[in-house]
């Protein structure tokens, strides 16, 4: 069964961290879509069961959606000289 988590915005500025999916069980499997709507890039950092920790860079004005297996965080860091903003959305399943 897949469980669409609401839509969440963002709005990180220079050097900010924040996480916006936990789950220490790390036992769902996931989908998350991140949309970079500022002038900046935004890094997705996620982290996984028994996996080292991956961090994709999202450029300005793009867009990434990834699948992950055994989640168990998912989060957002600006490493921009300027604030980063938009939209990012967590679907979890068994799949």
């Amino acid at each position: 069964m897949a469980i669409l988590l609401a839509e969440q915005f963002f709005n990180l500025g220079p050097s900010v961290g924040k996480s916006y999916y936990e789950n220490l069980n790390g036992i769902l499997n996931a989908s998350v879509t991140v949309n970079n709507n500022s002038g900046f890039p935004v890094n997705l950092v996620i982290y996984r069961i028994n996996a080292p920790t991956v961090s994709y860079e999202i450029p300005a004005l793009n867009s990434l959606t990834l699948t992950i297996s055994a989640i168990l965080v998912a989060a957002l860091l600006s490493t921009a000289a300027g604030a980063v903003f938009g939209t990012i959305q967590v679907a979890t399943s068994d799949f």
